[in-house]
Protein backbone atom coordinates (compact mmCIF):
# COMPACT_ATOMS: atom_id res chain seq x y z
CA UNK A 1 0.00 0.00 0.00
CA UNK A 2 1.10 3.53 -0.79
CA UNK A 3 1.63 5.99 2.46
CA UNK A 4 -0.10 6.44 5.09
CA UNK A 5 -1.51 2.68 5.92
CA UNK A 6 -3.56 1.50 8.40
CA UNK A 7 -2.78 -0.99 11.04
CA UNK A 8 -5.42 -3.21 13.15
CA UNK A 9 -5.61 -5.35 16.27
CA UNK A 10 -7.38 -8.19 15.11
CA UNK A 11 -9.23 -8.72 18.12
CA UNK A 12 -11.01 -6.81 20.83
CA UNK A 13 -8.82 -3.45 21.95
CA UNK A 14 -12.01 -1.23 23.34
CA UNK A 15 -11.79 0.60 20.01
CA UNK A 16 -8.78 1.74 20.18
CA UNK A 17 -6.89 -0.95 18.18
CA UNK A 18 -6.69 0.87 15.22
CA UNK A 19 -3.63 2.89 13.89
CA UNK A 20 -2.75 5.19 10.86
CA UNK A 21 0.90 4.84 10.27
CA UNK A 22 2.50 7.82 8.35
CA UNK A 23 5.78 6.53 7.66
CA UNK A 24 7.03 3.02 7.28
CA UNK A 25 8.67 3.37 10.61
CA UNK A 26 5.32 3.90 12.50
CA UNK A 27 4.41 1.45 10.43
CA UNK A 28 6.93 -0.92 12.19
CA UNK A 29 5.98 0.49 15.43
CA UNK A 30 2.91 -0.73 15.16
CA UNK A 31 3.44 -3.71 14.26
CA UNK A 32 6.00 -4.47 17.11
CA UNK A 33 3.46 -2.94 19.74
CA UNK A 34 0.35 -5.15 18.89
CA UNK A 35 2.55 -8.04 18.76
CA UNK A 36 4.05 -6.70 21.99
CA UNK A 37 0.72 -7.10 24.12
CA UNK A 38 -0.46 -3.42 23.85
CA UNK A 39 -4.12 -4.70 23.43
CA UNK A 40 -4.60 -7.15 25.83
CA UNK A 41 -6.19 -10.40 23.90
CA UNK A 42 -5.78 -8.42 20.69
CA UNK A 43 -1.98 -9.03 20.01
CA UNK A 44 -1.52 -12.47 18.16
CA UNK A 45 -2.80 -11.37 14.69
CA UNK A 46 -2.77 -8.18 13.26
CA UNK A 47 -4.74 -6.64 9.89
CA UNK A 48 -3.11 -4.00 7.38
CA UNK A 49 -5.55 -2.02 5.34
CA UNK A 50 -5.54 0.70 2.49
CA UNK A 51 -5.55 4.09 4.35
CA UNK A 52 -9.28 5.56 2.84
CA UNK A 53 -9.67 9.00 3.00
CA UNK A 54 -13.35 9.99 3.39
CA UNK A 55 -16.23 10.02 6.19
CA UNK A 56 -17.10 7.77 8.07
CA UNK A 57 -20.16 6.45 8.86
CA UNK A 58 -21.92 3.89 11.20
CA UNK A 59 -24.98 1.31 10.47
CA UNK A 60 -25.81 -1.14 13.05
CA UNK A 61 -27.97 -4.03 11.92
CA UNK A 62 -30.51 -6.60 13.67
CA UNK A 63 -29.48 -9.74 12.54
CA UNK A 64 -31.76 -13.13 12.54
CA UNK A 65 -29.79 -15.21 9.92
CA UNK A 66 -32.13 -14.75 7.24
CA UNK A 67 -32.93 -10.75 7.36
CA UNK A 68 -30.55 -8.23 8.28
CA UNK A 69 -32.34 -5.43 8.95
CA UNK A 70 -30.17 -1.48 9.21
CA UNK A 71 -31.12 0.86 12.56
CA UNK A 72 -31.50 4.30 11.79
CA UNK A 73 -27.86 5.76 10.66
CA UNK A 74 -25.40 7.55 12.82
CA UNK A 75 -22.04 9.21 13.00
CA UNK A 76 -18.79 8.79 15.01
CA UNK A 77 -15.80 10.57 15.68
CA UNK A 78 -12.84 8.92 16.64
CA UNK A 79 -10.32 11.29 17.43
CA UNK A 80 -9.62 12.30 21.09
CA UNK A 81 -9.57 16.50 19.97
CA UNK A 82 -11.51 19.08 18.09
CA UNK A 83 -11.27 19.41 14.26
CA UNK A 84 -10.16 15.13 14.22
CA UNK A 85 -6.79 15.71 16.43
CA UNK A 86 -5.08 13.19 18.33
CA UNK A 87 -4.58 10.07 19.16
CA UNK A 88 -7.94 7.10 18.13
CA UNK A 89 -10.61 6.69 20.67
CA UNK A 90 -13.29 4.25 21.45
CA UNK A 91 -15.29 7.30 20.12
CA UNK A 92 -16.37 10.87 21.58
CA UNK A 93 -19.53 11.47 20.44
CA UNK A 94 -21.77 11.12 17.41
CA UNK A 95 -25.48 11.69 16.03
CA UNK A 96 -28.13 10.16 14.21
CA UNK A 97 -29.19 10.12 11.33
CA UNK A 98 -25.87 10.42 9.35
CA UNK A 99 -26.94 12.39 6.33
CA UNK A 100 -24.05 11.09 4.20
CA UNK A 101 -25.27 7.61 4.25
CA UNK A 102 -25.24 6.84 0.21
CA UNK A 103 -29.05 5.24 -0.60
CA UNK A 104 -27.35 1.58 -2.02
CA UNK A 105 -25.67 0.74 1.00
CA UNK A 106 -28.48 -1.82 0.86
CA UNK A 107 -27.10 -3.59 -2.40
CA UNK A 108 -23.35 -2.88 -2.03
CA UNK A 109 -23.27 -4.05 1.78
CA UNK A 110 -26.23 -5.57 3.75
CA UNK A 111 -26.95 -7.88 0.86
CA UNK A 112 -23.65 -8.87 -0.09
CA UNK A 113 -23.22 -9.81 3.67
CA UNK A 114 -26.44 -12.01 3.86
CA UNK A 115 -25.00 -14.37 0.51
CA UNK A 116 -21.80 -14.07 2.83
CA UNK A 117 -23.78 -16.04 5.99
CA UNK A 118 -25.72 -18.60 3.64
CA UNK A 119 -22.23 -19.25 1.68
CA UNK A 120 -20.36 -19.75 4.66
CA UNK A 121 -23.46 -21.60 6.52
CA UNK A 122 -23.33 -19.36 9.63
CA UNK A 123 -26.51 -18.57 11.24
CA UNK A 124 -25.93 -15.22 12.85
CA UNK A 125 -28.42 -13.59 15.31
CA UNK A 126 -27.69 -10.76 16.98
CA UNK A 127 -26.69 -7.15 16.48
CA UNK A 128 -24.31 -6.36 13.44
CA UNK A 129 -22.21 -3.29 13.59
CA UNK A 130 -20.59 -2.11 10.04
CA UNK A 131 -18.19 0.75 10.76
CA UNK A 132 -17.93 2.73 7.00
CA UNK A 133 -16.17 5.05 5.13
CA UNK A 134 -17.52 7.07 2.59
CA UNK A 135 -15.45 8.17 -0.23
CA UNK A 136 -17.21 9.85 -3.55
CA UNK A 137 -20.65 8.59 -2.34
CA UNK A 138 -19.58 5.05 -2.43
CA UNK A 139 -19.79 2.74 0.69
CA UNK A 140 -16.66 0.98 1.61
CA UNK A 141 -16.64 -1.53 4.58
CA UNK A 142 -13.55 -0.87 7.33
CA UNK A 143 -14.84 -3.46 9.68
CA UNK A 144 -17.67 -5.71 11.75
CA UNK A 145 -18.33 -6.10 15.18
CA UNK A 146 -20.99 -8.43 16.69
CA UNK A 147 -22.25 -6.05 19.00
CA UNK A 148 -23.43 -2.56 19.34
CA UNK A 149 -21.64 0.42 18.61
CA UNK A 150 -20.20 2.78 21.41
CA UNK A 151 -21.05 5.77 21.37
CA UNK A 152 -23.69 5.19 17.96
CA UNK A 153 -25.99 3.38 20.82
CA UNK A 154 -26.35 6.39 22.63
CA UNK A 155 -27.42 7.77 19.91
CA UNK A 156 -29.57 5.32 17.80
CA UNK A 157 -31.24 3.89 20.41
CA UNK A 158 -33.47 6.54 21.87
CA UNK A 159 -34.86 7.02 18.60
CA UNK A 160 -36.04 3.35 18.68
CA UNK A 161 -40.24 3.67 19.36
CA UNK A 162 -40.42 -0.78 18.98
CA UNK A 163 -39.59 -2.21 22.36
CA UNK A 164 -35.80 -3.93 22.14
CA UNK A 165 -36.95 -6.92 23.64
CA UNK A 166 -39.19 -7.51 21.03
CA UNK A 167 -37.22 -7.19 18.38
CA UNK A 168 -34.30 -8.75 19.65
CA UNK A 169 -36.81 -11.44 20.26
CA UNK A 170 -37.59 -12.11 16.72
CA UNK A 171 -34.10 -11.92 16.15
CA UNK A 172 -33.16 -15.04 18.37
CA UNK A 173 -36.55 -16.53 16.87
CA UNK A 174 -35.82 -16.08 13.30
CA UNK A 175 -39.01 -13.88 12.82
CA UNK A 176 -37.32 -10.87 12.26
CA UNK A 177 -39.42 -9.76 8.91
CA UNK A 178 -42.45 -10.04 10.82
CA UNK A 179 -41.99 -7.26 13.62
CA UNK A 180 -42.87 -3.88 12.15
CA UNK A 181 -40.01 -1.74 13.20
CA UNK A 182 -40.77 2.08 14.08
CA UNK A 183 -38.65 5.04 14.52
CA UNK A 184 -38.89 8.73 16.00
CA UNK A 185 -38.30 11.60 14.03
CA UNK A 186 -36.31 13.32 16.44
CA UNK A 187 -32.69 13.47 16.06
CA UNK A 188 -29.99 13.16 18.66
CA UNK A 189 -26.28 14.08 19.16
CA UNK A 190 -24.12 12.26 21.78
CA UNK A 191 -21.07 13.77 23.28
CA UNK A 192 -18.49 11.88 25.67
CA UNK A 193 -17.11 13.34 28.72
CA UNK A 194 -13.69 11.42 29.38
CA UNK A 195 -11.61 11.25 31.79
CA UNK A 196 -8.18 13.03 32.21
CA UNK A 197 -4.81 11.50 30.20
CA UNK A 198 -7.41 9.01 28.25
CA UNK A 199 -6.65 7.53 25.94
CA UNK A 200 -3.77 6.61 26.85
CA UNK A 201 -4.45 6.13 30.89
CA UNK A 202 -7.27 7.45 32.89
CA UNK A 203 -7.91 9.32 35.93
CA UNK A 204 -9.97 7.44 38.77
CA UNK A 205 -11.57 8.58 41.76
CA UNK A 206 -12.77 12.13 40.87
CA UNK A 207 -16.07 12.69 42.05
CA UNK A 208 -18.93 13.70 39.60
CA UNK A 209 -21.73 16.04 40.32
CA UNK A 210 -24.31 17.77 38.14
CA UNK A 211 -25.74 14.28 36.74
CA UNK A 212 -29.24 14.78 35.87
CA UNK A 213 -31.64 13.44 33.19
CA UNK A 214 -34.36 15.53 31.66
CA UNK A 215 -37.63 14.00 28.91
CA UNK A 216 -35.21 14.95 25.98
CA UNK A 217 -31.35 14.45 27.82
CA UNK A 218 -30.05 11.03 28.87
CA UNK A 219 -26.69 10.64 30.88
CA UNK A 220 -25.45 6.92 30.02
CA UNK A 221 -22.75 5.78 32.63
CA UNK A 222 -19.61 4.07 31.44
CA UNK A 223 -16.06 4.87 33.43
CA UNK A 224 -18.00 5.40 36.56
CA UNK A 225 -18.09 3.48 39.87
CA UNK A 226 -19.83 4.09 43.76
CA UNK A 227 -17.75 5.01 46.25
CA UNK A 228 -20.18 5.72 49.54
CA UNK A 229 -22.90 8.00 48.63
CA UNK A 230 -20.78 9.73 45.56
CA UNK A 231 -20.09 8.96 42.10
CA UNK A 232 -16.89 8.51 40.97
CA UNK A 233 -14.84 8.54 37.77
CA UNK A 234 -13.46 4.58 37.05
CA UNK A 235 -12.22 4.84 33.47
CA UNK A 236 -11.42 6.81 30.07
CA UNK A 237 -14.75 7.35 28.61
CA UNK A 238 -16.77 8.16 31.84
CA UNK A 239 -19.92 9.50 30.53
CA UNK A 240 -22.03 9.72 27.46
CA UNK A 241 -24.69 12.78 27.30
CA UNK A 242 -27.30 12.26 24.30
CA UNK A 243 -30.25 14.89 23.24
CA UNK A 244 -33.28 14.66 21.36
CA UNK A 245 -34.78 17.75 19.33
CA UNK A 246 -36.37 18.19 16.08
CA UNK A 247 -33.06 19.43 14.41
CA UNK A 248 -29.55 18.23 14.47
CA UNK A 249 -28.21 21.69 15.73
CA UNK A 250 -30.89 21.92 18.62
CA UNK A 251 -30.04 18.78 19.94
CA UNK A 252 -26.05 19.84 19.81
CA UNK A 253 -27.08 22.90 21.78
CA UNK A 254 -29.39 20.88 24.28
CA UNK A 255 -26.33 18.37 24.96
CA UNK A 256 -23.71 20.52 25.03
CA UNK A 257 -26.25 22.84 27.59
CA UNK A 258 -26.63 20.22 29.71
CA UNK A 259 -23.18 19.05 29.98
CA UNK A 260 -22.68 22.45 31.47
CA UNK A 261 -23.82 21.17 35.11
CA UNK A 262 -21.67 17.88 35.48
CA UNK A 263 -18.33 18.58 36.61
CA UNK A 264 -15.15 16.18 37.59
CA UNK A 265 -11.43 17.00 38.04
CA UNK A 266 -9.70 16.56 34.21
CA UNK A 267 -12.83 16.66 32.12
CA UNK A 268 -12.60 16.75 29.08
CA UNK A 269 -14.67 16.40 25.75
CA UNK A 270 -14.78 17.22 22.21
CA UNK A 271 -16.50 20.79 21.62
CA UNK A 272 -17.50 19.76 17.88
CA UNK A 273 -19.70 17.56 17.70
CA UNK A 274 -22.26 17.63 15.19
CA UNK A 275 -20.61 20.71 14.06
CA UNK A 276 -21.55 21.42 10.29
CA UNK A 277 -22.50 17.64 9.92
Amino acid sequence: FDLPVVVKADGLAAGKGVLICQTYDEAITAIEDIFGGAFVGAGDSLVIEEFLDGVEASLLCFVDGNVIYPMETARDYKRIFDNDGGANTGGMGGFSPNPIMPANVKEVILDPIIEGFKKEQLDFRGVLFIGLMIKDNVPYVLEFNVRFGDPETQSVLPRLKTKLLDIMTACATGHLGDIAIEWDDQVSVTVILASAGYPESSTKGCVITGISNTDDVFVYHSGTAKDGENIVTAGGRVLAVTALADTIENAKNKAYEHIKNIQFDGMQYRTDIARGY
